[in-house]
């Protein structure tokens, strides 16, 4: 994912998915398009894998804990 919109959430009472579905809608709201892809701090994940749905969720240690970066990520054109 190169663009997406960093979503901000400290929020101790909302659980990871709680988080993602509100940036999600905002995302929705503001760019008119549905995000399919999310990338949380690994400390952001405390159960075993990741939740099924409609939004990819992947860890990398480069973000800041409480932040949410959510777009969309394009299909890549595969040659044959």
């Amino acid at each position: 994912m190169d663009i997406g919109m960093l979503w901000f959430d400290n929020d101790p009472k909302s659980d990871l998915i709680s988080k993602i579905m509100k940036a999600a809608a905002y995302y929705k709201t503001k760019y008119g398009q549905e995000p399919n892809q999310c990338y949380v701090h690994p400390s952001m994940i405390r159960d075993a894998g990741f939740p099924s749905g409609e939004i990819y969720i992947c860890t990398t240690p480069s973000m800041l804990p409480n932040h949410i970066w959510i777009g969309v990520e394009l299909q890549k054109a595969t040659t044959q």
